[in-house]
Parts: C-alpha cells; structure tokens; sequence
C-alpha cells in the first residue's frame, strides 16, 4: 500500500468516527444536530437517535419513544452560546419520530413551544412554528391527515384523524423559528388517547 493510499484510509477512518460519535449521545447527556443540543433530561421519554443539519432537504429528526401518555419536554439549546446573536433569527426543520411504547393507541399528538418551562409561547417572545412566514406545506405527519396550528396566545400544533397503535411510530415535520433566539427553550410533545 502506498503512503498516499495510507494516509487517505486514516483521513476516511477517522471522518468516519467523528460521523460514529456525534450521532450519539453526547458525554454531557446531550444530542447534537444542526447547531443545537437536545435532551431528555426532564423524563417520560427517551431520544433513541438524531440526525441532519436543520434544512428543508435535510431536517433534524429526532427518534423518540414514548412510554407513557404523560406530556413530556424536550429541552432545547444553542450548541455553542457565545455564538449566539441578537437579532440574527434561529431556525430549523424538525422532524420527529415518535415510537409508541405506552400499550395505548393514540389519536392524536400535539406539540406546544416554551421560551420559559411551563409557560407557553406567546406572540411577543419570537418563539414559533413558523408564525414569520406561516407555510403549510412544512407541516407533516405519516400517520394523521388533519393539522391545527395556533399562534395566538400559544405556540400549539395539533395533529389528529388517524391513530398510532402500540410499537407503530408516527413522524411529524414542522419548522421552529426564533425571530429573538434565546440559550434554552422547550419543546412539549403530547400523545392523546380516545377520552373515557
């Protein structure tokens, strides 16, 4: 083997190793896609995988599997804070995986946007599903043909008209924007099952 033919195999080995350890969990807890960090860190679900930039042609999916009907917060983050600027919008195009582990079927899924834990987003903190440039078109669920995305006083997306049994999963596509980016906010993602 040539010199040249060496030193191209360590350059690809090691490519290939970095490519290995960002599309796991990251030493800190974290998952890293996109120039953002994901976590589980508050419970009731459990991110399997995550991978993509955040474009339109190459969204970040998340894998996740959800073992109660409980709703659960993924905690978003800047992967790098001190690059963050005011003024300059974050944006990206997720995609989630969610896997039924909870033995129930669902009717229905809902996402909701918190720049602050607990308190939905509202029109003033910048926070949305794309409220700038509202396309329905980036939208998407494999499993539920009906939408409803609400804007005023929260940041809410409702899919329903169709069901997830136990051990199917669903996807959902959608766009997250922040016209006044902050460090940290929240993402609450919310199975529902038929009422009693």
């Amino acid at each position: 083997m040539t010199r040249r033919c060496r030193k191209v195999g360590r350059i690809l080995a090691a490519l290939l190793s970095v490519a290995l350890i960002s599309a796991g969990r990251a030493d800190d807890g974290r998952w890293y896609a996109g120039g953002y960090s994901f976590s589980d860190e508050l419970g009731g679900f459990r991110i399997l995988s995550i991978s993509g930039s955040g474009t339109r042609d190459d969204p970040i999916e998340i894998r996740e599997a959800f073992d109660s009907l409980a709703p659960v917060t993924l905690v978003i983050r800047f992967a790098r804070p001190s690059e963050l600027q005011v003024g300059v919008p974050g944006s990206f195009h997720l995609r989630v995986v969610a896997m039924n582990e909870s033995g129930l079927a669902w009717i229905g899924f809902g996402f909701e946007l918190q720049e602050i834990r607990g308190r939905p987003s509202d029109f003033e903190d910048g926070l949305s599903f794309g409220q700038a440039d509202p396309n329905p078109s980036l939208i998407s669920s494999s499993r539920f043909t009906h939408f409803e995305s609400r804007f005023e006083s929260f940041d809410r997306l409702n899919f329903d008209e169709g069901h997830v049994d136990p051990k199917e999963q669903s996807n959902f596509g959608f766009f997250v924007s922040d016209v006044t980016p902050v460090i940290e906010f929240y993402l609450v993602e919310e199975p529902r099952i038929p009422s009693s």
